[in-house]
């Protein structure tokens, strides 16, 4: 199944049970192939469950989420996780990385849905992006690395094959100005390279600069507010940051 990386959402509903407010609606929302979305909202606003819908993790109450024209929450699930395994690259908050394998062996997990052993091609290419993003010992186990190191890593991972559609949640958090400067910058750069799709949930307003479009999740709705003016009112507003 290829893709492009379009998404179109229409009239998304998510509601818990036994709650009668819904924790969002959301009527349409409309991302170009090969553009950038950052998704910011307050504590609690919804911003991961939002992504695991997006990612076909988690099932909305109702609405479709349809990724190049195909409606992934009417999927069955055995299709949903090939899609998902060929079509979507995903880097979690606390990276999802295996301590007692090495850096390489991390970045080719994947590649073991295939067969047991990775194509030598996979592994070349799991070479290259460790290199890419920094990584030179790739045989370092995963408990070893720092905390940039095990983000570095989860990059070059959610890149293995080559997706349409890069998809992050808090790339930057619990990082220190520099790193998180240097982990945003590494990020967009990669995905952009790549001519990928990338949807960032982010609280950090310099790597939501970056992206083409940003969006508030907050009381269920997401509201679109243009980057320039967005920034400017944090700077003029420290303690909103």
């Amino acid at each position: 199944m290829s893709t492009s990386g379009e998404l179109q959402i229409r009239d998304l509903l998510l509601r818990f049970p036994g709650q009668e407010q819904a924790l969002f609606n959301i009527p349409s929302l409309d991302v170009p192939p090969g553009s950038s979305l950052g998704i910011r909202g307050p504590s609690g606003a919804g911003k991961t469950t939002l992504f695991h819908c997006l990612a076909g993790i988690a099932t909305p109450t109702s609405g479709q989420i349809c990724w190049d024209a195909i409606d992934i929450c009417s999927m069955r699930a055995d299709v949903l996780d090939r899609w998902r395994h060929r079509s979507l690259g995903l880097i979690f908050q606390d990276f999802h990385l295996i301590d007692g394998l090495s850096a390489l062996d991390n970045v080719l997990l994947p590649a073991h849905f295939d067969g047991w052993r990775p194509a030598a091609v996979l592994r070349h290419r799991a070479l290259e992006l460790l290199a890419e993003v920094g990584i030179s010992t790739f045989d370092r186990m995963a408990a070893l690395l720092s905390r940039g190191e095990r983000q570095r890593v989860a990059f070059a991972r959610a890149l293995l094959f080559r997706p349409a559609i890069v998809m992050a949640d808090e790339p930057t958090a619990s990082l220190d100005p520099d790193h998180r400067t240097q982990i945003g910058d590494l990020l967009v750069s990669l995905v952009r390279s790549q001519g990928a799709t990338l949807i960032v949930i982010s609280h950090e307003h310099e790597l939501l600069s970056r992206m083409d479009r940003c969006v508030t999740l907050q009381d269920g709705c997401l509201h679109s507010t243009p980057i320039p003016e967005f920034l400017t009112r944090q700077r003029g507003h420290p303690e909103m940051a």
